[in-house]
């Protein structure tokens, strides 16, 4: 039997996907605990590289603390690899993203990257995505339509809350959670979302998806490719 908690997971993948990171460059780094993870490491090999480009302000901090410069988006060209966690990963590379509500800037450094890397423990992994609840990035005077367009096609959906307010993310906007969905064709739906007005970005990663997953599983880190 394993001894390993689901944090010492999210520890080994964090250091697993240090061999990854291109020596010399700028590395695009993700938000979550699994990434705050793979911070630490990269802390290790910081002489190494140039520095990060973070997608949130959470992990700006985290990284500028350990002394890892932080670059704009848009100051570099592209990146040779993005290293992010998911809240669901399916065997196609097809992810779910956005618990920690930095979906938008997330998916805009996987588009600039070479490389996906997801890291994630093992019970990320799904045969269908849907059953963590969906996030959607949306302008707020959209919200209440957006939230009427998701029962039309089954789900249920929900501003998220935080301290009893809309939560607010690093943009300004606020989260739509969506459950009960099925997303078993991840392209169209992504697609399909993506063009109601007033989302600003579904966390459905299929144009976005991972070129590698490193999962953390009780017999040590298992390397999926898609």
């Amino acid at each position: 039997m394993s001894t390993l908690s689901q944090d010492d997971l999210k520890t080994l993948v964090g250091h697993a996907a240090l061999k990854y990171v291109v020596l010399g460059e700028v590395v695009g780094v993700g938000t979550g605990s699994t990434v705050n993870k793979f911070i630490d490491a990269l802390a290790t090999i910081k002489e190494q590289i140039k520095g990060a480009v973070s997608s949130s302000n959470a992990s700006t901090e985290r990284l500028k603390a350990l002394g890892i410069p932080v670059f704009d988006s848009n100051e570099v060209d592209e990146l040779a690899v993005y290293i992010d966690g998911a809240d669901e990963i399916d065997r196609q590379g097809f992810m779910i993203k956005g618990g920690g509500a930095a979906l938008t800037r997330e998916k805009i450094i996987a588009s600039q990257s070479k490389q996906f890397v997801c890291i994630a423990d093992e019970s990320k992994l799904v045969t269908t995505l849907g059953r963590f609840p969906l996030p959607v990035e949306v302008i707020p005077m959209a919200a209440q339509r957006i939230i009427r367009q998701f029962r039309a096609m089954g789900g249920e959906a929900q501003i998220r809350l935080r301290d009893g307010q809309p939560l607010v993310t690093d943009n300004g906007q606020h989260i739509v959670d969506v459950t009960g969905l099925q997303i078993t064709d991840p392209l169209k739906f992504e697609t399909q979302v993506s063009q109601w007005p007033g989302v600003v970005t579904v966390g459905v990663f299929a144009f976005q998806k991972a070129h590698v997953c490193l999962l953390g599983t009780a017999q040590g880190v298992q390397t999926l490719t898609f």
